[in-house]
């Protein structure tokens, strides 16, 4: 499948839309630290997963309840922390872009949707269609996200194009059955080295 082929994008949010990763280091690195873990090894697992499979992750004894504990402290530090948090480069432009030549687009993210919403609208992103963490039963990498975002533009997902920063995130791409583009030198079907590069590709459709 070429450029031309594709009917629909779908956007992961953070580190592929948003830049939020300093928010991120910042959030999680402060939650190690609160409960006695290296913030290094939290932060190599907590971009693009789930912020309760992180949870899980490194406290694996705690109870259900002492899980939702941790998570809800660090949902609390992420949520009120949107210093630096601005659209990647070439994003508003590749979003103008599909725009003008009818190519729908949706987000989907590991982020709950009050999160979500907090860090795309200050970066000044308004997706039509947004597929949270919330409104799946499981998280990347399992596609059940990209399966319902594609659902909800009318487009089979062998149509559409996943774009993703990480390797779980691509993971969920791939088994999803779309088209994939991999930013930050992940191995994907079209390897980007920014959004310029896929704007400039849908450019050339205009």
């Amino acid at each position: 499948m070429e450029i031309r082929d594709i009917r629909a994008v779908l956007f992961d949010m953070d580190g592929t839309l948003v830049d939020s990763d300093a928010v991120v280091d910042r959030s999680w690195g402060r939650w190690a630290t609160e409960y006695g873990l290296v913030p290094a090894d939290v932060l190599a697992v907590a971009h693009g997963n789930p912020a309760m499979a992180t949870v899980t992750h490194f406290l694996p004894d705690a109870s259900p309840a002492e899980r939702t504990a941790a998570w809800a402290r660090v949902f609390d530090l992420e949520v009120n922390d949107v210093d630096g948090v601005v659209a990647k480069p070439g994003a508003l432009d590749l979003l103008g872009t599909l725009g003008r030549i009818g190519v729908p687009w949706a987000v989907y993210t590991s982020a709950p949707a009050q999160l979500a919403k907090v860090r795309l609208t200050a970066a000044g992103i308004a997706p039509s269609v947004l597929v949270t963490v919330d409104d799946v039963s499981r998280g990347k990498p399992d596609p059940e996200g990209y399966l319902r975002a594609a659902e909800l533009l009318g487009v089979p997902v062998t149509e559409c194009l996943v774009v993703e920063d990480t390797v779980v995130g691509l993971s969920a791409g791939q088994a999803s059955g779309a088209l994939t583009a991999g930013l930050k030198g992940i191995a994907a079907d079209i390897e980007l080295a920014d959004l310029h590069r896929l704007d400039t590709l849908f450019k050339g459709l205009e």
